[in-house]
């Protein structure tokens, strides 16, 4: 059913998604203390509100499933029911086809929830059902209930919902995740809740901006005013310029000075332009300066609008861990703190997939199940804590767990295996840096696949939107004790405050979050050490770079004419440390972030630009970035003649699909991207054509006539020449048994056709390739 009133429609989608959320979080406090009985009321009245909404609003379906949730909340309170873990998958299971069915109602969209079967489940069927069966017992059930759900409205009637304040604008989240069936749309917040007190400094600070805007009007006027007297001073001095001088060649007419009401009147002009100059002036300094601070205040008002705490994002998440850990076998006890901590909305949006992938790989790699824990003297049940904390310029958001830890041997033998680097290499890294590897595309220690993790792709995506966002993601591990991951986030994201430097007679700015200090290196203070320039800072080695040749900018990389030596500013991420010497240190300034081009969506070395006060570009740089450049011996790529001049072969990649339309499609979007594709019709012919040609990767749809995408990657797999080919799954099935499937198959990634878009496809390839 849809509903038709547009703000009834909104009204209701606000208020049953909030319904929903207390819903869930009261049931988890229920299965977590089932002896504490006392949430039910308040669990009570939210059940009754959100049916008595539905029933208003005729989306009986909703009604008659959250009726249901309404009288096992009530056998319970009664005692004729316990919240075992079963009654609560149950109560789950009913809140995700509520919140379905919610969707349906405010967008039209069919949600595909039986809602016969639903009920059955509720009721407690162990089969599905069909629906007279279940029709016919939920009529017996109302009429054994129906005196016991009349006390429970008379308990709750008396509580109306909560309406809209005068004291604040009530605007509320989207709904809260379902951990088994993932959004495919991302999550945003569309709407945020604002106090009144907020906005009314608002509707003040614009009273003032129009006063402001009077006076300086008035300005203008008076401006008009002294144009007006400029251009009669003007003629009062032609005219005694004509005074002064002969006419026609005759003797010169009485001078000025014998002119004594010309001379009075152009003295009075002087007068009146020199105040009116004076006057304008004042105004001037005086109006600037209030609407200087009009518009910071303002601009702080409407940034703090943007701020949400962080429990809006950390309370979508204990559902989450508790179905993981469930379906695991693991007892883990999820922590959160610091969700007071405010941070950008936007943060809050792209935050959520990365967050999530970390705690699933927490769930998954590093905490052990109860008996491992025993065995190694750990309590059976795991803690996994949540934290948001905030500094002066950042947001914190730790995640860790006491599990097993990484294993840093077993890093260095993957690294190695899959020839990302050298074992000489590893040996000089520190622990910092050999954990730093986890987030390189694809790799994982792991030899098994689970429905949980994966393949371990996403480490890197992760890093990827942290960046994205300003900010840079450190691990810190100890082997049997836990793995903690720690996540850096800009307060803002709408500014910076950064460090302007010059290289190379070009501006650059470096966010002052990642800048430790500034000093002076003279020439002999740089020695080497395992290749590297290096200097030694507070007793510690500390490797330095030319910030030119790192951006490969042509010129002179620093400037050596000052007597105390090259300017250099120490960059400080977690642990690691990075000397910049550049050619001169210029200013420290607040600037604003300038979103990038669709087609420079990731840059090496650089996160954004901004346009500075004299209308300069200015690009900001990474410090993440130029970290990982100088570690790993990396340069970013510049356009030269004789880069123009280097021809690149092309990357080749077999493409088996056997529909011709999609077939196309995916061949030309390919192609544009710079791929050489050759096609093949069906699994067998990809095989034929893999065993006659040297490809870059295999794309494949599963049902597919001959040997579908699932045989053809087993098959592909079972040649050890294969091994590293990557292989990636584009196909309309899109369950997680599904998924399950293809990476058991030896699949690197699966794209959904349902998701499918050009960008997925094209990052997806890039990442593996």
């Amino acid at each position: 059913m849809f509903i038709e009133d547009d703000e009834l429609r909104n009204l209701y989608k606000t208020a049953s998604e909030e319904h929903l959320q207390k819903l869930e979080a009261g049931f988890l406090l229920l299965e977590r203390q089932p002896e504490d009985l006392s949430p039910l009321k308040e669990l009570l009245r939210e059940a009754h509100s959100l049916k008595g909404d539905s029933r208003m609003l005729g989306v009986t379906e909703i009604e008659s499933l959250i009726h249901q949730i309404e009288h096992i909340l009530g056998q319970i309170q009664q005692q004729q029911e316990t919240m075992t873990p079963d009654l609560s998958d149950r109560l789950y299971r009913g809140l995700d086809a509520i919140g379905n069915l919610v969707q349906e109602a405010v967008t039209g969209n069919p949600s595909g929830v039986k809602t016969f079967q639903v009920l059955a489940m509720l009721m407690g069927a162990k089969e599905e059902v069909t629906e007279e069966e279940v029709t016919e017992e939920d009529v017996t059930e109302e009429d054994v209930i129906e005196e016991e759900v009349d006390v429970i409205e008379e308990e709750v009637d008396v509580i109306e919902e909560e309406t809209i304040g005068e004291e604040e604008i009530e605007k509320i989240l989207p709904s809260s995740f379902s951990p088994n069936s993932a959004p495919e749309t991302p999550y945003r917040i569309d709407t945020i809740r604002v106090n009144t007190h907020h906005l009314d400094d608002l509707v003040t600070q614009t009273g003032e901006l129009s006063v402001t805007r009077i006076r300086i009007a008035s300005i203008a006027d008076e401006i008009e005013e002294l144009r007006s007297l400029w251009e009669e001073w003007q003629r009062h001095t032609s005219l005694s310029s004509q005074r002064d001088f002969p006419l026609g060649g005759g003797s010169l007419i009485a001078p000025v000075m014998n002119h004594p009401p010309a001379n009075q009147n152009k003295a009075n002009l002087t007068e009146k332009i020199e105040n009116l100059i004076d006057r304008l002036s004042s105004s001037t300094r005086e109006h600037s300066s209030r609407l200087d601070s009009i518009s910071t205040h303002l601009e702080d008002r409407v940034r703090t609008l943007r701020l949400l705490p962080l429990s809006n994002l950390f309370n979508l998440f204990p559902r989450l861990v508790r179905d993981l850990a469930r379906s695991q076998e693991k007892n883990i006890e999820l922590t959160i703190t610091g969700g007071e901590t405010n941070a950008d909305k936007r943060i809050l949006e792209d935050m959520k997939d990365p967050l999530i992938h970390l705690l699933r790989n927490a769930i998954d790699h590093g905490i052990e199940t109860p008996e491992e824990r025993e065995k190694a003297g750990k309590p059976p049940t795991s803690t996994l804590r949540l934290t948001g904390s905030q500094t002066a310029s950042q947001i914190i958001i730790t995640i860790s767990d006491d599990g097993r830890g990484l294993d840093s041997d077993r890093i260095k033998r993957t690294a190695i295996a899959k020839g990302i680097y050298q074992e000489e290499e590893l040996a000089k890294w520190t622990r910092s840096q050999l954990y730093n590897v986890i987030f390189l595309p694809g790799f994982s220690t792991r030899t098994d696949v689970t429905a949980v993790s994966g393949r371990g792709v996403g480490l890197d995506v992760v890093r990827t939107n942290v960046e994205q966002l300003k900010g840079s993601i450190e691990v810190d591990s100890t082997p049997g004790q836990g793995t903690t991951f720690s996540l850096r986030l800009g307060i803002t994201l709408a500014t910076a405050s950064v460090l302007l430097v010059k290289v190379c007679n070009i501006i650059h700015a470096i966010p002052l979050e990642a800048v430790k200090t500034t000093f002076f290196v003279a020439p002999q203070d740089i020695f080497t050490l395992e290749g590297r320039e290096t200097i030694a800072l507070e007793g510690q080695a500390t490797s330095i770079a030319h910030l030119a040749t790192l951006l490969e900018l042509e010129g002179e990389t620093t400037s050596l004419e000052n007597s105390l030596g090259t300017p250099c500013i120490l960059l400080e991420i977690g642990d690691n440390r990075l000397g910049l010497l550049v050619n001169e240190l210029l200013d420290t300034q607040e600037v604003v972030l300038k979103p990038q081009s669709q087609l420079l969506k990731r840059v090496r070395n650089v996160s954004g630009a901004t346009i500075l006060g004299n209308g300069e570009v200015c690009t900001i740089l990474n410090p993440g970035d130029l970290l990982r450049s100088v570690q790993q011996g990396r340069t970013s790529p510049t356009v030269s003649n004789s880069a123009i001049a280097t021809i690149k072969k092309k990357l080749t990649i077999l493409l088996a699909e056997d529909s011709i339309t999609i077939r196309t499609q995916e061949k030309r979007i390919l192609e544009e991207a710079g791929y050489e594709v050759t096609t093949a019709v069906d699994g067998l012919d990809g095989l034929n054509k893999l065993r006659n040609g040297h490809f870059d990767a295999v794309i494949s749809d599963i049902q597919m006539p001959n040997l579908d995408g699932l045989q053809l990657a087993a098959r592909i797999r079972q040649n050890p020449e294969y091994n590293e080919l990557p292989i990636i799954l584009v196909t309309s099935l899109a369950s997680d048994e599904d998924k399950k499937r293809g990476v058991e198959a030896g699949a690197n990634a699966y794209i959904p056709k349902g998701s499918f878009d050009r960008d997925i496809l094209l990052d997806t390839l890039k990442r593996l390739v």
